[in-house]
């Protein structure tokens, strides 16, 4: 329900964001002032903290877009400060351990950290600070119920690692095959289109995304370029434990996006006609059928459609 003063709400809580923010000093160029920026200092201390994490699960735990996490690991790296480490147990995995030299930096942030928090509260009396604690609580406890927001997705998108593509295959083979009834052939045409989008890749102009919660893979998308002025849309999938949350349209999204910042003109896809909800977010985003032709396919007669959307 809306309240009719939800605006002068909003407006306050933003309010507060702008005061908290502004008050322990995370608008500065340098946290606390060190070299390092509130995301880089958040960083160090999770790697402090955790036990032999990777970064897949910094980034889900943090909230944080895969390349733009990667990019700050990598500046770390390259600052002596962390260390990325083989896992025993998986190959695939790399663990990230504090160096010394990150373990000096984090235990002068740390330090400080602790004096401005301690300064703050020597300014208050005992009451004041019982009040402000509890203030605290309230607000921690009631945002952390099960809210979903736009911006923090209970999914995270994640570019591809070793070994990705072919889990991306076998879903594709498993769910269609279970809610479809679609044959081996489906498989083998996934299969194609990673083989063809591995062999053939353009950074510039293709990208593929997938999706991760709770640790697993949940969904996929693919960028691919068809000409120079045209992208295709492929592989969309999303498993049924992460269906409803808005994950296909935002891995759709994530597709025009990028497919515009690499200055294609048009983007074009096909499905089946029995796709229903991949054909529902198709014309949400505004998509357009251009095409449909009635054909055996997969083990099944099915109706294969084109579309197409003007970037």
């Amino acid at each position: 329900m809306i309240a009719e003063n939800m605006e002068d709400r909003i407006s306050a809580v933003r309010g507060f964001n702008r005061f908290f923010t502004r008050q322990i000093g995370v608008l500065r160029e340098g946290l606390l002032h060190t070299p390092y920026t509130l995301t880089e200092a958040r960083l160090l201390f999770e790697i402090a903290h955790g036990d032999h994490l990777t970064a897949t699960q910094l980034g889900r735990e943090l909230g944080l877009d895969a390349g733009y996490l990667s990019r700050i690991l990598s500046r770390l790296e390259g600052q002596g400060l962390i260390v990325k480490m083989p896992s025993e147990t998986d190959g695939r995995q790399r663990l990230l351990s504090l160096t010394p030299q990150g373990r000096e930096a984090f235990a002068v942030l740390d330090l400080r950290s602790r004096e401005e928090v301690a300064e703050m509260l020597d300014a208050l009396n005992d009451a004041e600070q019982q009040r402000l604690l509890k203030a605290m609580s309230t607000i921690q406890s009631i945002l952390k119920k099960e809210t979903h927001y736009k911006y923090a997705e209970p999914f995270f998108l994640r570019p591809p690692e070793p070994g990705d593509l072919g889990t991306v295959v076998r879903l594709h083979g498993e769910l269609y095959a279970r809610e479809y009834g679609w044959d081996e052939h489906f498989e083998a045409l996934a299969a194609q289109i990673v083989a063809d989008f591995i062999n053939n890749f353009n950074p510039a102009k293709e990208r593929c995304w997938l999706a991760e919660m709770g640790g697993e893979l949940v969904g996929s998308i693919f960028c691919v370029r068809l000409d120079d002025d045209t992208a295709r849309l492929r592989m969309l999938l999303v498993r049924p434990e992460a269906r409803g949350l808005g994950l296909g349209t935002r891995l759709v999204e994530e597709c025009i996006r990028f497919a515009r910042s690499a200055g294609y003109k048009k983007m074009v896809l096909w499905t089946n006609s029995v796709l229903v909800e991949a054909r529902h977010i198709y014309q949400k985003m505004g998509f357009k059928l251009v095409e449909q032709n009635a054909e055996r396919n997969f083990g099944k007669d099915l109706v294969g459609e084109d579309w197409e959307l003007i970037l």
